[in-house]
């Protein structure tokens, strides 16, 4: 499937589904069915409930997608207070 055939959009994430799949709903009220790409599975970037994604949508099935990025925010406790903890 070429690039130019998806669909790309944001959402945020509802429900953690097992097998490394979620539910999103999308900025239109749309829920979807997702899962993480293979580059975010490979660098181990989580994604929880909550959190705001970009997906990639077929134009055949609307109705899954793959989330591609997870947005930053503002939330406390990042990497950086992980690390501090790991030092002891």
């Amino acid at each position: 499937m070429a690039k130019e055939e998806l669909l790309e959009l944001d959402g945020i994430v509802d429900e953690v589904l097992p097998d490394n799949r979620y539910r999103v709903t999308l900025d239109n009220g749309v829920m979807v069915g997702a899962y993480a790409s293979g580059r975010m599975r490979k660098n181990h970037i989580r994604i929880i409930a909550g959190d705001r994604v970009t997906l990639e949508l077929s134009v055949y099935d609307l109705t899954k997608g793959r989330i591609n990025f997870r947005h930053k925010d503002e939330r406390s406790g990042g990497a950086a207070q992980r690390a501090a903890v790991r030092r002891r």
